[in-house]
């Protein structure tokens, strides 16, 4: 008969549900040294882990690893969920309390480039830099960029796939520069990829997951990667060598997250920041809450700071929660998305979302105009007043704010787009399942809003629209459950009917042009959801839409008719040789390149199911 340590042992060792296989790094060890690892143990994971729980590691198992490659499991591993409520320096002092020391290699690449294949080596080949290939965000790809037309799209096939070894959850977005495809990983692994082929030209391990699509910036005859990690931290490293040029912590609270990709301007990178502090506050004894949100100028030679522009005040004692634990406020306003860059007018565009204690402020649920110079706020334009919210809204807890949502933010860029009628306006979609389009001439004025969904805590629009310039894009999530975050992870039980929606609106006036129903899951499985919450990808003519039940999709401009069809929710032989498994698509969207189209698969964090992969089609 099988002990419980060895059924523990064969179940973190199948497929993707390999536990993070990274080591802590010496920055992140550091951070903790007031925090008892044992006392954390006891708290949040002894009751598990040394009571034999059906396919919870025994202790003794978990002490024969890694100290990182238990924090990796903790952060964005098959832990993700129980550890949300966790601070960053309790993560790190169990992980220590219970790993061994030391560091476990990155896993070498089966695949690595012929020593005559550089990074970089198709100059001036298309590209896709960043979150879009246009500072306006509108993720519209050119014809000659994209080297796709409607007839090719109706023939792409799978060209290959490339696992990411020991991951439960692929999202980071892919950047393409001169034939060279760089991506970050739930583990924190930083990848060069040849885009046609996916062999590997080289890894870099970064200090936390990275989920932001990373952005080449010109530095003298070669390229600086600039990205951010989900705890705080800032990189640039060479293009053409993956060595680290700078890095920096860019917030000093211990929350603070990087979700939304940098952009730059003549040197200058500009990085938004979010925040896990919405699930710490899940703990009753979390003091809730104190993060800002902000936007950082950084120089891309140095990483030296230009500005910082916080968006709500430092926040004050407002009293106590319902056991004693103080509160505080103001607090949120974070920044999920990419911002937008406004040469004309000189402005930096920010989307926000909600705050996270009370008193609520108007920068939340807003688009925002900061100065490109100073950071200073020009103005600000909120969509919904009042929304105070924490995950702790959820089971009525102790640090859930008066106002108690509803958790509307924006977690999308806003689009800069010129509409037929020749007026520049500023496009946003927001959870509340509303499309807004402001007037950056006046203020940010609204000038029209319409429905698209029915909105909710993980409903409406979540991570990108597109816009070509005559109409604007919108797929909506709307899925039926709330989010997966106090249980295992992915395997939520989803309405496998209600969600999604692909919406197309006339830029002038706000007017629908045409509406694409979403598909039920057929057959119905946990984690499946028709739901629609990653960012879209446009070129002339088509429009593409992943969907939580794993397809990727492509619909016509004109009139909505799907044309493509893709379920990536199966297994995959892969390049680099780790077994591979798509799963539900969110967040990043897909990107397209010189004839190619790269979508990631496989996102647990709302309950979808797990999968570890990125995909690469190619017309044939």
């Amino acid at each position: 008969m099988r002990t419980a340590a060895t059924r523990a042992i064969q179940f973190i060792s199948i497929g993707i549900f390999l536990l993070m296989t990274f080591a802590i790094s010496p920055a992140s060890a550091q951070s903790a040294p007031t925090v008892s690892g044992a006392d954390v143990y006891q708290k949040r994971c002894a009751r598990c882990h040394d009571e034999g729980v059906s396919r919870a590691p025994a202790r003794q198992v978990l002490q024969t690893m890694s100290a990182g490659r238990i924090l990796r499991t903790l952060d964005f591993g098959l832990m993700m969920a129980v550890a949300y409520p966790m601070k960053r320096e309790e993560r790190v002092a169990v992980a220590n309390f219970l790993g061994t020391p030391g560091e476990d290699a990155p896993p070498a690449p089966k695949n690595p480039c012929a020593a005559g294949v550089a990074p970089l080596s198709a100059a001036s080949a298309p590209g896709w830099a960043g979150w879009s290939p246009s500072a306006s965000n509108t993720r519209f790809q050119s014809a000659d960029q994209a080297g796709l037309n409607m007839t090719q799209v109706r023939r792409l096939k799978l060209k290959w796939a490339y696992g990411f070894a020991g991951d439960v959850t692929s999202f980071a977005a892919p950047a393409i520069l001169d034939g060279t495809l760089f991506i970050g990983s739930a583990g924190g692994l930083v990848q060069a990829l040849d885009a046609k082929t996916g062999c590997v030209h080289w890894t870099f391990q970064a200090n936390g997951p990275v989920r932001a699509a990373i952005l080449p910036v010109r530095k003298g005859s070669s390229y600086s990667l600039v990205f951010g990690d989900l705890i705080g931290w800032v990189y640039a490293l060479d293009a053409k060598s993956g060595k680290l040029s700078w890095k920096k912590r860019l917030e000093e609270h211990e929350a603070a997250r990087l979700t939304g990709s940098a952009v730059s301007l003549d040197g200058v990178v500009f990085i938004p920041a979010a925040s896990w502090e919405e699930t710490r506050s899940t703990d009753p004894q979390y003091e809730c809450c104190t993060f800002r949100g902000s936007v950082t100028a950084l120089r891309v030679r140095d990483g030296s700071q230009v500005w910082k522009s916080y968006l709500v005040d430092p926040p004050q004692k407002t009293g106590v929660n319902g056991v004693g634990v103080a509160q505080w406020g103001p607090s949120g306003a974070p920044v999920w998305s990419s911002p937008t860059i406004d040469l004309k007018r000189g402005l930096l565009y920010v989307t926000t979302g909600d705050n996270y204690s009370v008193p609520a402020t108007s920068t939340s649920d807003a688009v925002i105009a900061l100065n490109l110079k100073t950071g200073r706020i020009v103005w600000t334009q909120q969509a919904l007043a009042n929304d105070a919210y924490t995950s702790a809204c959820r089971t009525k807890g102790v640090n859930c704010p008066s106002t108690n949502g509803p958790d509307y933010d924006f977690g999308s860029s806003a689009l800069l787009v010129r509409a037929p009628n020749g007026k520049e306006i500023l496009v946003a979609g927001q959870k509340s399942g509303l499309v807004h389009a402001f007037d950056p001439d006046a203020k940010g004025k609204l000038l029209w809003e319409t429905r698209v969904g029915t909105g909710g805590i993980n409903g409406g629009v979540q991570w990108g629209m597109a816009s070509d310039g005559q109409k604007v894009y919108a797929a909506v999530s709307d899925v039926s459950a709330v989010m997966n975050t106090a249980g295992p992870v992915g395997g939520a039980t989803f309405d496998p009917v209600k969600g999604g929606g692909l919406t197309a609106l006339h830029l002038e006036n706000g007017a629908k042009a045409w509406f694409a129903a979403s598909h039920p899951c057929d057959p119905p499985k946990p984690g499946c959801s028709p739901g629609q919450s990653a960012a879209l990808a446009l070129i002339p003519g088509v429009v593409f839409s992943p969907s939580l039940d794993g397809h990727i999709r492509a619909f016509s401009t004109e009139d909505g008719e799907m044309v493509w069809d893709f379920d990536t929710a199966t297994d995959f032989s892969t390049v680099n040789g780790v077994p591979g498994k798509g799963g539900s698509i969110d967040g990043a969207g897909p990107v397209i390149v010189d004839g190619m189209v790269y979508v990631n698969s496989g996102y647990p964090r709302n309950g979808g199911m797990p999968g570890n992969v990125l995909l690469a089609f190619g017309a044939e």
